[in-house]
């Protein structure tokens, strides 16, 4: 049986996805979001997100770790060097536990999942749900994307052995 840690990296919120199973045989899943505070200092939040991060590697003992790439919107470039900060300190978690961690671009993330790299975040979200069985949407959008990414693993994972 693998386990798979996905996340969707973000200062507000950082998205974490667990899902445990062999190739399409998904045996079980769980999701969270990690929350900061816009009111505290970024080393206080980027210590929050490590600390967490550190907590769910040791209890889940994953396999394998997936990470959503940093990505630049032109428009909010000071976005991506905080991305990049929250990047490092996630990596710097699995490094820790010794988990492989790789990262995956969020448009070939979108293809893998949906077949279309420029999917919405609704089509995204409907894939993974599809994917898991459920009903009902998976909220909020950071616990989608980083049960997307934890599904890829799982599947890249098994295709490697």
């Amino acid at each position: 049986m693998t386990t798979v840690i996905g996340v969707d990296p973000g200062l507000a919120e950082t998205g974490i996805g667990i899902v445990q199973g062999k190739g399409f045989q998904i045996n079980r899943f769980a999701f969270d979001t990690l929350h900061t505070s816009a009111g505290s200092s970024l080393p206080d939040r980027l210590h929050r997100i490590y600390s967490r991060c550190l907590e769910i590697l040791e209890n889940q003992k994953p396999d394998m770790m997936i990470i959503e790439d940093i990505f630049l919107l032109e428009k909010y470039p000071k976005s991506a060097i905080s991305l990049g900060k929250v990047c490092g300190v996630i990596l710097l978690a699995g490094s820790f536990f010794k988990i492989p961690v790789y990262e995956i671009p969020v448009r070939e993330a979108k293809q893998i999942l949906t077949g279309n790299g420029n999917a919405s975040k609704m089509q995204f979200e409907r894939s993974v749900r599809n994917m898991l069985q459920l009903s009902q949407p998976i909220k909020p959008d950071h616990a989608s994307d980083a049960l997307g990414l934890a599904l890829i693993g799982l599947l890249r994972y098994d295709l490697k052995r």
